[in-house]
């Protein structure tokens, strides 16, 4: 009876942590989250060099402006989908040959749960930030959600057990 009580309070506390959950993706604004600000080249940037700033600054994707106005997204992807297979010299090619134009964007306004939307339904990683004069901002990524999401549930999520089946010897170990 006493072992019924206590997995009915845990699925309790488990149900309205999802809940919290929840409520906090559908209601926090994206411009909540801890963002950096936006890498930003212009459209003649080579490919190398706007490689080279993602890699510097530990980004995934640089934001394309022209004039202070978004005009595209160059990413990592684009890098695995379009530098590679076409067998581009990089530093000769512009960054506005191989980058996606006219991305589609939030306000930080916005809430996490319409990046959410973008990034699932799009299969983007990266949505840029723009105001409403569609100048760069900032940049929401998945990893940015993610974080998120973990610092909700730092204790539960940080402090998991080994997985099951994982660092058990399989053979006899000593003497």
């Amino acid at each position: 009876m006493y072992e019924d009580e206590i997995f009915e309070e845990e699925q309790q506390i488990a149900e309205e942590r999802a809940a919290s959950l929840g409520t906090a993706i559908l209601t926090k604004p994206i411009g909540a989250l801890n963002l950096r600000p936006p890498i930003v080249v212009g459209p003649d940037t080579s490919v190398a060099e706007a490689v080279r700033k993602m890699v510097d600054q530990g980004v995934g994707c640089v934001l394309v402006e022209v004039a202070g106005k978004l005009v595209g997204i160059f990413t990592e992807r684009d890098v695995l989908r379009k530098v590679v297979p076409m067998k581009i010299d990089p530093e000769r090619a512009p960054v506005q040959s191989l980058m996606t134009p006219d991305p589609e964007t939030l306000s930080p306004d916005a809430r996490i749960a319409y990046a959410l939307n973008k990034m699932s339904v799009g299969g983007f990683r990266h949505i840029p930030l723009v105001n409403a004069q569609n100048e760069p901002v900032g940049v929401v990524g998945m990893r940015d959600i993610v974080h998120y999401m973990v610092d909700l549930f730092p204790h539960e999520i940080l402090n998991l057990p080994p997985e099951p089946g994982l660092n058990i010897a399989r053979t006899r170990e000593g003497a």
